[in-house]
C-alpha cells in the first residue's frame, strides 16, 4: 500500500494510503457482476414480453441506462463509492484532500472508455503502476485518486505509542488529560488523517491548546501528533 502526501488549503500535510490495485480490480469485478445481473434480468423481462425486435432494442437501450450510468451515479451519491468500493473499503477522493464534485466523477467516468473499455483495463493498470498516487488516466484528468479506508491494527492503535529510543517530550501539560480523553483524541486524529479531514485536526489542536494552555507555532497536524506521543511517554514512566 503506497502513501502520498496531500497539502490542504490550510497548509496541513496529510498522508493517505492509496488503494491496492488488487482491491480496485476486485471492486470493479463486483460492480461488473451487479450490472451484469441487472442486464441479464432486463433481457429476460424483454424476451418474456414478446416485443417486436425494433421495439425490444429501443427498450433495451433505455432500460440499460442505469447500468451504463452505475459508476457515475453511485460515486456521486455515495461519497466516492460504488457497491464494490464499499465492500473493499476504498473511496474516490480529490488529490488535494477535498471532496470530489460531480464534474470530477464525470471526467473519471467518461475516461473509463480509454482506461478500461477500449484496453480491457490495460491502460488503467499500467498508469496506476507507473504513475503512483493510485491514479489511472481518468483520475489524473479529474484530479482524483482512490484511497483505502481499512484500519491497520498495530501498537499505534492502542493508547501507548511506540516511541523512538531517547524520545524527549515537549509538552508536560498533556498529563492533565485522562486515558479515556487521550484515547478519544488519538482515535479522532487517526480517523481525520485517514479521511483527509483537516477541519477535525484543526479543532483537536485548538481544543488541546485551550485545555492545556499550550502556546505553539507548530502545524496542527504536527502538534496533535506530538501531544499523543508525549502523553504516551509520560504514561509509560508510571
Amino acid at each position: 500500500m503506497e502513501q502520498f502526501q496531500i497539502e490542504t488549503a490550510q497548509n496541513i500535510s496529510i498522508s493517505q494510503n492509496t488503494a491496492h490495485l488488487g482491491e480496485r480490480i476486485l471492486a470493479y469485478i463486483i460492480d461488473g457482476l451487479i450490472t451484469g445481473v441487472y442486464i441479464f434480468l432486463v433481457i429476460l423481462l424483454l424476451v418474456s414480453m414478446n416485443f417486436e425486435m425494433a421495439d425490444m432494442w429501443a427498450l433495451y437501450l433505455v432500460m440499460n441506462l442505469p447500468a451504463f450510468l452505475y459508476p457515475l451515479l453511485l460515486e456521486t451519491f455515495m461519497n466516492g463509492k460504488t457497491v464494490g468500493k464499499s465492500l473493499m473499503q476504498i473511496r474516490v477522493v480529490k488529490i488535494d484532500g477535498s471532496k470530489p464534485n460531480f464534474s470530477n466523477y464525470f471526467v473519471r467516468w467518461v475516461l473509463r472508455i480509454l482506461d478500461i473499455s477500449l484496453s480491457s483495463g490495460g491502460v488503467a493498470v499500467l498508469t496506476i503502476l507507473l504513475r503512483g498516487k493510485g491514479q489511472r488516466v481518468g483520475d489524473i484528468a479529474a484530479g482524483t485518486t482512490v484511497i483505502s479506508e481499512k484500519k491497520r491494527v498495530s501498537v499505534k492503535d492502542t493508547l501507548l505509542q511506540e516511541l523512538p529510543e531517547g524520545y524527549s517530550p515537549s509538552f508536560p501539560q498533556v498529563t492533565i488529560f485522562k486515558d479515556r480523553e487521550m484515547q478519544t483524541i488519538k482515535e479522532l486524529y487517526a480517523s481525520a488523517k485517514r479521511n483527509g479531514d483537516h477541519n477535525i485536526i484543526l479543532s483537536l489542536s485548538e481544543r488541546i491548546k485551550k485545555v492545556t494552555g499550550i502556546q505553539t507555532e507548530l502545524k496542527p497536524i504536527d502538534f496533535v501528533s506530538i501531544v499523543i506521543d508525549d502523553y504516551s511517554f509520560y504514561t509509560q514512566q508510571l
